[in-house]
């Protein structure tokens, strides 16, 4: 589904966290549409101009451990 978004991510790792570490990114179609301070501004821009299913967010950080974040039940949109 978000297959192409996450290859992105990965291939395009060390000079996203140049430019955007600790932040949270929207990517949509292989581009970052932008970068947020909060994972809730990031989700809510994303849906704001995007289909759901049809954009990534993302923290933005260094390393294979970077690649995954977990939300937890606390968290409402």
């Amino acid at each position: 589904m978000l297959d192409s978004e996450f290859e992105f991510y990965v291939s395009n790792q060390t000079e996203l966290v140049e430019k955007y570490n600790g932040r949270f990114l929207v990517i949509h179609n292989k581009e970052v549409f932008g970068d947020y301070a909060t994972l809730r501004e990031a989700y809510k821009a994303g849906a704001k101009n995007y289909q759901l299913g049809t954009f990534m967010v993302h923290k933005c950080g260094p390393g294979k451990e970077n690649y995954t974040f977990t939300i937890g039940p606390q968290f409402v949109f």
